[in-house]
């Protein structure tokens, strides 16, 4: 029997834990700002149309990171790829320098920034902003895409990184 609480607030911790059984894949969010790249990793990434080509990410409306990147005409959104997990950590805190210290990457003729070995980029403008409580959902156009072929995604579950194992049922549905 599953027992539920209800109620108006919870455990923070509890509430982080309970939104870490669902496994998704991590995110570089970057661009150029006054020359320099300003990034940070969510594992809040969402493909959401084809037509238009949309995906969004959920970005923490404290981040300073996300108030650097939000008026840029051109992010780079890079899916981790499962070697990547040190990157996703890098990422995640310190100042700019250190995030993409040692962290190699490119940028577009637009500004948008690509991690270097990821499993797929995607060129993108802000489309739409949505209020999200803490959070600020972004629905970002997507202007261009690249997929090398071969690289598995980094995958978040737990509040750990970890890799996709191969199937086993070999495609057989029941």
């Amino acid at each position: 029997m599953i027992t539920t609480t209800l109620c108006d607030t919870f455990d923070p911790r509890a509430l982080r834990d309970a939104y870490g059984c669902f496994p998704s894949g991590v995110a570089a969010v970057c661009g150029l700002v006054e020359g320099e790249p300003v990034g940070l990793a969510v594992s809040s990434f969402t493909p959401v149309s084809l037509a238009p080509a949309l995906v969004a990410v959920c970005l923490q409306n404290s981040s300073g990171s996300w108030a650097a990147l939000r008026g840029l005409p051109r992010l780079g959104v890079s899916v981790l790829a499962d070697h990547q997990g040190c990157v996703g950590r890098q990422l995640s805190r310190g100042t700019q320098a250190e995030r993409f210290h040692g962290v190699s990457w490119e940028a577009g003729g637009a500004g948008a920034v690509f991690v270097h070995g990821c499993a797929g980029w995607f060129e993108c403008s802000v489309a739409t902003l949505v209020p999200g409580g803490d959070h600020t959902v972004a629905l970002l156009r997507v202007h261009g895409l690249a997929r090398p072929e071969g690289r598995a995604p980094l995958v978040f579950h737990g509040g750990r990184f970890h890799r996709l194992a191969p199937s086993r049922d070999h495609g057989e549905t029941r």
